[in-house]
């Protein structure tokens, strides 16, 4: 069996199914091409655990469990199946895991194999078109609901895209979109009472160059552009890790940096990346306390949002929205 040994060939390679399959988990139903299971995070009764397998990605409806982490891709998983492991020791366990053979699937999901031993995923989705915010009132809601609409303007696009193999191929998606240095977009939106996230090509931090002695670095592009719509008028240079298991690509880049502030999430995952950071650059400094009594700072900016916003503006939107259902 084939053994894997750093997180992109886990991440181009592995089917986050697969590896639930050899864990001993097995979905209770699947809707859409999505698979659900009872959650292996936490204790439950109901399925909320939810698999977008031609995503290859993963969000437990019911909450986080004592990770912290509720969402992502096989790694996340990793890091939240086997807290508090490190990353290294999450590398090793799903490759030892996945040289298991794999169990007889369930009936209920009749999967086709994919291969799984190419260099990286094969795409299996076709970007339509690029706009500007402010062409679809979905979007612009919700980027208006996070609190961050201001600060989204030419740094954030909307991502038009349909899924050409799977599922859901033929289907067409559209959600806001940040790109990262290798040019693939990281997608958020909001999808029925929950916050899709997804990824369109291969992952890799986000670098923005500027005051070349003082680095910000923030797990996700949400709380970068909530640390903007606080600080309009800030020069740091800026590093988006666009994924917690980019932090050894952000600590190389970081390094020449007098200056290092860290906004990262007060859960699990965001400690072990405050660990890996500071160890490797012991004068960076913890900027969480900004946003104490929250996970994160876009969580205490739309907190704040909710304090303030006038019910005009929410009843306006709401009339929008049910303009354009019509």
């Amino acid at each position: 069996m084939a053994k894997w040994i750093n997180a992109e060939q886990i991440k181009d390679q592995v089917s986050l199914v697969d590896l639930l399959a050899r864990l001993g988990h097995i979905p209770a139903y699947h809707s859409g091409g999505e698979l659900f299971y009872k959650s292996m995070l936490r204790e439950e009764r109901s399925p909320s655990f939810c698999v977008n397998d031609s995503m290859d990605v993963w969000f437990d409806h019911g909450g986080p469990g004592r990770s912290g982490i509720k969402g992502g891709n096989i790694i996340d998983f990793g890091m939240a199946y086997w807290h508090p492991a490190t990353f290294p020791e999450v590398i090793e366990r799903i490759s030892d895991v996945m040289a298991i053979p794999e169990p007889r699937k369930s009936l209920d999901y009749p999967q086709q194999k994919r291969p799984r031993q190419q260099a990286k995923r094969v795409a299996n989705y076709r970007i339509e078109t690029i706009k500007e915010l402010g062409s679809h009132p979905a979007i612009t809601r919700y980027l208006k609901s996070r609190g961050i609409w201001n600060a989204a303007q030419g740094r954030v696009k909307e991502v038009y895209y349909a899924i050409d193999s799977g599922p859901k191929q033929g289907r067409q998606f559209f959600s806001a979109g940040w790109q990262n240095e290798a040019g693939a977009w990281e997608l958020r939106n909001r999808i029925g009472n929950r916050d899709f996230k997804a990824c369109l090509g291969r992952k890799a931090i986000t670098f923005i160059p500027a005051d070349p002695s003082r680095l910000s670095i923030f797990e996700g592009f949400m709380d970068y552009l909530s640390w903007i719509a606080d600080n309009p008028g800030a020069a740091d240079t800026v590093i988006v890790l666009n994924s917690v298991n980019l932090i050894n690509a952000a600590v190389d880049r970081a390094r020449t940096y007098k200056r290092i502030d860290l906004y990262f999430d007060r859960d699990g995952a965001g400690e072990v990346a405050l660990r890996t950071a500071q160890e490797a650059l012991p004068h960076a400094i913890d900027r969480s306390d900004t946003y104490r009594g929250y996970n994160d700072y876009n969580e205490m900016l739309m907190a704040r949002r909710e304090r303030n916003l006038p019910w005009e503006e929410d009843h306006i939107f709401e009339k929008m929205m049910a303009t354009y259902r019509r």
